[in-house]
């Protein structure tokens, strides 16, 4: 992989390129462009949108694959973020200029603010001596978010907004005239024949339908973590989904876009392992007790239940279906309450006490950075999601544990808070 920070240049000399974070804000058009002449490359960057911009990647100057802020959109079109944009006819009738663009397979976007990563296969078009095009440009995949979104679409021509005509060799573009937008970590390398003609497994996945299985019990695979055995997922209509321990009242996941791809527990044998369809936000590694007794808010975090007197008492389900948690622990009845914000931004959750335990405090977030950004609002793990206290008589703790950050509240019979990706 090369970097991009020294190659990259802008149509405005003010604006400032480092290696680290190259921030575009202006009202007039401006383009970096990559200096070096690419073909068939891999493409990856990490951008942050500030709320309300849009923005654009341009493969070789004329082909845009779309940046733009659709935090919570529950439907897609190629004008959305990661959408490879339409191409443009202005002879056409008006609600006919565009045409074709590819939307993303769902929507997998994050939250204004909030670093997202983008990695893109391309093939370039190739041209016989006289000049003449024989092959469309494509685009081998779009992963956004750690998600599949386009899978070999062909590029028939320039989408909108193009830089000149098809080349078989012509710069990268980075768009920056529609609010705020800033860039880190660019890096490409060399498409090989191997990643162009992949081929992936051929089992016809199993999917789960949320109008049928709102939600679903299972094993669950925490990513570079352990393994929950006592598990259920929890689907929205909003597309934010979440996962949670049974054995230790714990918010371990939380994904937006499609539910859950069940191939690994149903097909043949199967294991009993489920796992989430979309961009998935890992809350922590090795699930704990949400709530512990400690002699203060610097005292160690309990590994697991034995002593509290946890039993769990399962949950009941709203007309919506959407489940509150119950359990026993500490002499105390707990019930923790999940469910969707409003407009698919995240999710919120009250754990609620039916009589006071002193000294019980709750584990909100566990990361390599917390920070305080406002009153009340935090940005987790190197700006991975944010979460927000909606009670300002709330007082977190940020302490230090295991090399990490955590975030812990002591629960006066009541802590309410958001999650928002």
């Amino acid at each position: 992989m090369k970097r991009l920070g020294k190659f990259l240049r802008t149509t405005d000399s003010s604006l400032p390129i480092e290696d680290r974070v190259f921030i575009i804000a202006c009202s007039a058009a401006v383009f970096a462009s990559i200096l070096s002449f690419l073909a068939n490359i891999i493409l990856e960057l990490d951008y942050l949108m500030a709320k309300g911009s849009n923005s654009g990647i341009y493969l070789q100057g004329v082909y845009e694959i779309q940046l733009e802020d659709s935090w919570g959109n529950v439907n897609t079109s190629a004008a959305n973020n990661g959408g490879i944009y339409q191409r443009w006819d202005d002879t056409k009738p008006e609600g006919r200029k565009g045409y074709e663009g590819s939307a993303p397979r769902q929507n997998v976007s994050r939250a204004p603010g909030l670093w997202q990563h983008i990695r893109i296969a391309f093939q370039a078009p190739k041209f016989d001596g006289s000049g003449k095009k024989t092959e469309n440009a494509r685009v081998i995949s779009i992963e956004l978010n750690g998600v599949l979104i386009h899978d070999n679409v062909e590029l028939s021509g320039v989408t909108r907004g193009a830089n000149g005509e098809e080349k078989a060799l012509a710069p990268l573009r980075l768009q920056g005239d529609h609010g705020a937008v800033a860039f880190k970590n660019i890096k490409f390398s060399k498409l090989t024949a191997d990643a162009t003609n992949r081929r992936g497994d051929n089992t016809n996945p199993i999917y789960i339908d949320i109008n049928t299985t709102p939600n679903i019990r299972s094993f669950v695979d925490i990513p570079g973590g352990s393994k929950v055995v006592h598990a259920i997922s929890v689907s929205s209509p909003a597309q934010v989904h979440y996962s949670y321990d049974l054995d230790n009242g714990s918010l371990f996941q939380i994904w937006r876009g499609e539910f859950v791809d069940a191939t690994p527990m149903w097909h043949e044998r199967g294991n009993g392992t489920s796992r989430p369809r979309g961009s998935t936000t890992v809350l922590t590694k090795k699930p704990v007790p949400a709530l512990s007794k400690l002699a203060d808010a610097q005292a160690a975090w309990l590994a697991d239940t034995t002593g509290t007197g946890f039993k769990t008492k399962g949950y009941t389900v709203d007309a919506q279906d959407r489940p509150t948690f119950h359990y026993n622990m500490f002499g105390t009845a707990v019930t923790d309450a999940i469910k969707a914000v409003d407009g698919g931004q995240g999710i919120s959750r009250t754990i609620s006490l039916a009589a006071p335990v002193d000294n019980l405090y709750a584990l909100i977030a566990d990361g390599s950075s917390i920070e305080e950004v406002s009153k009340g609002l935090y940005v987790i793990d190197g700006q991975s999601f944010y979460l927000k206290f909606d009670d300002a008589k709330d007082k977190p703790v940020i302490r230090e544990a295991n090399g990490n950050k955590q975030l812990v509240v002591l629960v006066r019979g009541k802590v309410n808070y958001s999650i928002l990706l």
